[in-house]
């Protein structure tokens, strides 16, 4: 399954936006990716805190979220939420 998804927090995928995106994906039993949705960079492990942040995605970036697995689904859904939901205080 995959899901392309605009990051919304204004830090993009970077400190506490990418920590609550790596803990919620090692949440589900399913093997997620992410990566730009232009295809500019290949995919890596949503699970892997230096591989997410190293992605460098900004604010504003639509993502490719690929999931396989018994909760693949499920965890694309909460992954989608996390990347669309501002920050506190924005």
């Amino acid at each position: 399954m995959e899901r392309i998804v605009t990051v919304v927090p204004e830090a993009g995928l970077h400190a506490r936006p990418a920590a609550k995106f790596v803990e919620t994906a090692g949440e589900f039993d399913a093997d997620v990716t992410i990566a730009p949705a232009d295809g500019s960079r290949d995919p890596v492990n949503a699970g892997s805190m230096l591989a997410v942040t190293a992605l460098g995605v900004p604010s504003g970036t639509e993502v490719r979220l690929i999931a396989e697995g018994d909760d693949a689904e499920a965890a694309l859904g909460a992954l989608e939420e996390v990347l669309s939901t501002p920050e506190d205080g924005e």
